[in-house]
């Protein structure tokens, strides 16, 4: 192991996207399938339902569902997706191998998805050494469905989730090499059950050695299912909030957890926990951040605009699927650079606020969560322009010109 390198390791949600895009959600063929009421199993825009509580909800198996709503074609693409593996793979693409090892641990079944995510991932600089066919179930799979006009033509996807291998991945299969980290992050935990109902023992021993700990959300149908109308438990207990070091939600997601009804009432929920910081994103909405001073310096806001030049791709292209993922990517990214570069002191927030907006900006401008680079570090070179234009949007005091 090289000493000098930033080793970032990652855990959680990984799968395979089947992307339909162009549904519309404003369709007979969609609304039949809607949601009536909090955690009943239907479809919600902009959230995700598991494949067997849908069956349930519609008294339908889910082929003929999927044939239902899609018209029975096939998928517009396929990617290798999920809030645990795609922001490790930004982070292998963009920062390479010469002073970064980036590596993504999970569990797979010994099928063709199994293979082919496993395939799609290993084409990556990504290290996926410790991504293991583990289980005799089902690969993790997810159905996306995109609707680029809805929401007043800013787009907006809905995930249908199978869970199948990922019910049997649990922390007794990470090896103690995941801790011997500089970064270590937990990805779309709600989708890795064992892993979630575990994550404050998880965080204690990342801390306990010295790692900078990072965890990213997902809608936590099973938690929503089993208690429509009470918070969706994330850490053992308030004090397990001072083991997270960057948390990253969107805004449904920061409500639903924190258990408020504002994007205010959650910002003093979570600045009041003891996380070193956090980042709330809301869509085509400001990013809301916080930071106690320790890992990331204050900035002079704590509201950052979306890229004008993000905003101009949506409109091209339509597609949002992977864009909260790559945002987490861009913060990874970030800390792991400045922990190369800047050793023991705080970090520049303006920096990590950047370099999230531009993958996940940059996100929209290809189907699905992964890009497919055709030659090393092409996706850093394409992310530049965002990178640049959004730091001349901000200006160099970090206020919007």
């Amino acid at each position: 192991m090289d000493k000098d390198k930033i080793l970032i390791s990652g855990t959680g949600c990984a799968l395979a996207d089947f992307l339909y895009s162009n549904i519309n959600f404003n369709s007979e063929s969609f609304k039949k399938y809607l949601s009536e009421k909090p955690g009943d199993g239907g479809l919600s825009p902009g959230k995700l339902v598991f494949t067997n509580e849908l069956e349930k909800f519609a008294n339908n198996s889910y082929p003929s569902i999927l044939k239902d709503i899609t018209g029975g074609r096939e998928p517009d693409g396929i990617n290798i997706g999920g809030p645990g593996l795609v922001p490790m793979i930004h982070v292998a693409q963009v920062l390479g191998r010469d002073d970064f090892d980036v590596r993504f641990f999970g569990g797979l079944g010994k099928d063709e998805i199994g293979l082919m995510i496993r395939s799609g991932a290993g084409n990556t600089p990504l290290d996926i050494s410790g991504f293991l066919a583990a289980s005799d179930k089902t690969s993790p799979f997810t159905d996306v469905f995109s609707d680029p006009l809805f929401n007043n033509s800013h787009g907006e996807r809905t995930f249908i989730n199978n869970i199948g291998a990922a019910s049997d991945y649990n922390p007794g299969m990470l090896p103690d090499n995941f801790f011997q980290s500089d970064i270590v992050c937990f990805g779309g935990t709600a989708l890795v059950p064992l892993i979630h109902d575990n994550l404050t023992t998880l965080l204690k021993k990342g801390k306990r050695n010295n790692c900078v700990t990072v965890v990213n959300t997902v809608f936590d149908f099973r938690n929503e299912k089993a208690n429509p109308l009470k918070p969706w438990p994330l850490v053992d207990n308030d004090n397990g909030y001072s083991l997270i070091d960057v948390l990253i939600m969107d805004l449904e997601e920061s409500l639903k957890i924190s258990g408020t009804s504002s994007s205010q009432d959650a910002f003093e929920y979570f600045s009041q926990k003891g996380i070193s910081s956090f980042f709330i994103t809301n869509g085509a909405g400001d990013v809301i951040v916080f930071t106690d001073g320790r890992l990331f310096e204050k900035p002079v806001r704590n509201k950052f605009p979306v890229s004008r030049m993000v905003t101009e791709e949506i409109r091209k292209r339509g597609d949002t699927t992977g864009c909260g993922d790559n945002f987490a990517g861009g913060i990874i990214e970030s800390i792991a650079i400045q922990r190369k570069i800047r050793k023991e002191k705080p970090m520049d927030m303006v920096h990590a606020v950047a370099r999230g907006i531009a993958a996940g900006g940059f996100a929209c401008s290809y189907l699905g969560g992964t890009f497919t680079e055709k030659s090393m570090y092409e996706k850093r070179g394409r992310i530049v322009k965002f990178i640049e234009d959004y730091s001349n949007q901000l200006g160099k005091d970090g206020s919007d010109k």
